[in-house]
């Protein structure tokens, strides 16, 4: 079954942000635009240049109003000694939230049983907390934020303006289409 639609599931977790451990939960996600982007883990190769995507990005997702929540299977006291550690990680200004017992990356579907890890993930969620966007893909291939931002954008468009949908490389700004029989076989 897909996540597209559903309600982020109950949990509980800790994450390190901006010096302190704080709780971070399914409440948390609530009344503003979420992006959770899942790694395999802390102090790897790939997750660095990803975090510090995100991080050179952070003040646009913050401008579209979202909140940027970085997922590893490590612990929380993990992401301070990365953050502490990491030129790249050390730029984070948004939560890097620990999942030692798995509970998000289940629940998202991204965990890898047999390596105790996950599946590099984004999920958009709207002030719901519904899910409205979900990526999954091989742990090799590094993401680029900008086309989440993108993504991001769009969903905010289309839950403002009902009846319309966003076609193919859409960016802000650009034209949208009103779905109708009259453009059946016309695009």
């Amino acid at each position: 079954m897909s996540l597209i639609n559903t309600t982020v599931k109950p949990f509980a977790a800790t994450a390190f942000h901006n010096g302190k451990f704080v709780p971070v939960s399914d409440a948390s996600l609530r009344g503003e635009w979420s992006v959770l982007i899942f790694m395999p883990a802390a102090f790897t190769f790939n997750c660095p240049t990803e975090v510090e995507d995100a991080a050179d990005n952070y003040a646009e997702f913050q401008k579209a109003g979202a909140e940027v929540y970085i997922v590893t299977t490590d612990t929380h006291f993990s992401h301070k000694v990365w953050h502490e550690t990491s030129p790249a990680v050390g730029k984070a200004k948004f939560p890097l939230i620990g999942d030692p017992t798995h509970q998000l990356t289940r629940a998202f579907d991204v965990h890898i049983e047999e390596e105790g890890l996950a599946l590099r993930g984004t999920f958009i969620v709207n002030p719901d907390g519904v899910i409205k966007t979900a990526e999954i893909h091989d742990n090799a291939i590094a993401r680029d934020v900008k086309e989440t931002l993108r993504k991001l954008k769009a969903a905010q468009y289309v839950a403002k303006n009902p009846g319309q949908v966003c076609p193919a490389k859409w960016n802000e700004g650009a034209k949208t289409i009103a779905p109708s029989l009259d453009l059946v076989g016309k695009i």
